[in-house]
Formats: structure tokens, sequence, C-alpha cells
């Protein structure tokens, strides 16, 4: 095994073992009072909410059938990595942009950044599959962009139920849903909004919305760039 395979062998474990910590206290607390705030909402706006991320995501993942990059099959596992830095190297930057265009607008703006900021990280997790060799016209394979989105941004004990999942794909792959009709979505959209709810709404406010939104969209998409390398290389490697 050459140098770059022990690395990257090291940094896949490190991210195994992270995954599965317990919840911290601060953890536990905080998604406590997520659930009790998410509790006091009347189900019709849960609905409303769920039925919009929903037809966002439906959206970008069905749309960018017309632009799914084709899967590299000739490339060395060194070479696939740097190319695949390169990208979320690449759409960090522009998250960061859009959110320091979108954060200087103001409120109006500051909204239109959740659709904008989804579509950039959907996209960038389509390009990190097409450089690990996977074809993303195969529905089990947007399905797993969509299990790795939900594994990046939710709380520790949701990664604790989920991770088995993805180290396990081609065991669980046949047993999940088989049109996203019958996706979880009301938990895929609670995740993802007690997730970045504290990073994103300070870009609403005046002002500051600018610096908040270009360093909050950063840090998100890098944050999601290294989970989707992990658990790529779970498939790749293991």
């Amino acid at each position: 095994m050459d140098s770059y395979l022990h690395y990257a062998h090291a940094e896949l474990a490190l991210w195994q073992h992270q995954l599965k910590k317990k919840p911290s206290l601060g953890g536990r607390f905080t998604h406590g009072v997520q659930n009790k705030i998410n509790s006091w909402i009347p189900e019709k706006i849960h609905k409303a909410i769920t039925m919009a991320i929903e037809n966002m995501v439906k959206a970008v993942i069905t749309g960018s059938s017309w632009i799914v990059p084709r899967p590299h099959e000739s490339l060395t596992f060194k070479q696939r990595e740097f190319k695949v830095r390169s990208r979320i190297k690449w759409y960090r930057n522009t998250a960061s942009v859009e959110g320091a265009v979108t954060g200087a607008g103001g409120i109006l703006l500051g909204f239109a950044d959740f659709p904008a900021f989804l579509t950039i990280k959907m996209k960038m997790l389509f390009d990190i599959a097409a450089l690990y060799g996977f074809d993303t016209k195969d529905f089990h394979e947007r399905l797993f962009l969509l299990y790795v989105f939900q594994l990046s941004f939710s709380s520790q004990q949701r990664r604790n139920d989920l991770v088995g999942l993805i180290e396990n794909w081609e065991e669980y792959r046949e047993t999940l849903p088989k049109d996203l009709k019958e996706f979880d979505w009301k938990t895929f959209q609670l995740d993802y909004r007690d997730y970045i709810d504290l990073a994103k709404l300070a870009q609403l406010i005046p002002i500051v919305g600018a610096g908040v939104g270009a360093i909050a969209n950063y840090r998100l998409t890098e944050h999601l760039g290294k989970y989707a390398m992990n658990a790529y290389r779970l498939r790749v490697l293991e």
C-alpha cells in the first residue's frame, strides 16, 4: 500500500471514529431545545416546509439528469482525490461568493440564498460521485447522495443512526425507498434546518449579513465535501 492510501485510510478511520462518538451534553441540550421548538410549530407549517424542501431537492436531483457528469473510470485513486479536492474548493468558493451577495441584500435576498445554496451543494455531490467512478443516472446512487447530505447536516445522535447505512450501503440499498416519494423528507428537512439555523440566521441581518453568509457557506460546503469524500472512500477502499 502506497503512502497516499495509508493517509486516506487513516483519515477515513478518524472520520468514522468521530461519527460514532456519543452525543455531547451540549449537543443533547441543543437537540432537545430544537425538538421542543419544532413541537411548538403547527404540523401544517412542517408540512409546508417539508414540501418546499422536498420539491427543491427533487428539482435538483431529477433536473441534474440533463447534466450528470460521466463517471471517471480510468483514474488512479490518488488522481481521483486530487480532482475531488479541486472541485470541493471550486464549489466552496462559489458558495462563499453567493452567500456574500445574498447576505449583503438583507432579508429578501437572504431567503433567495436557500435554494441557490442547496443547488450548489447538490451539484457538488454529483461531481464528487462521478470523480469516484459512480454513475448518478442510477436511482440508488442519487439516493446515496441524499443520505450523504443528511449525514452531513444532522445531529450527532442522528449520525449514529445513519452511519451504519453508509458503511454497509450494498447491503441496505435494496431495502431502501424505490421512489423519491417514499423518502423520509420530514426528517431530512428537520435535520437540515436544525443544523444550519444558527449558522445562517445571522445572514439575514443587514450590514453583517454579507460576511456571515460568505463564511457560513464556505464552511458548510467544505464540511459537506469532507463527508462526501469519506463516504465514497468507504465504498472504494473497503
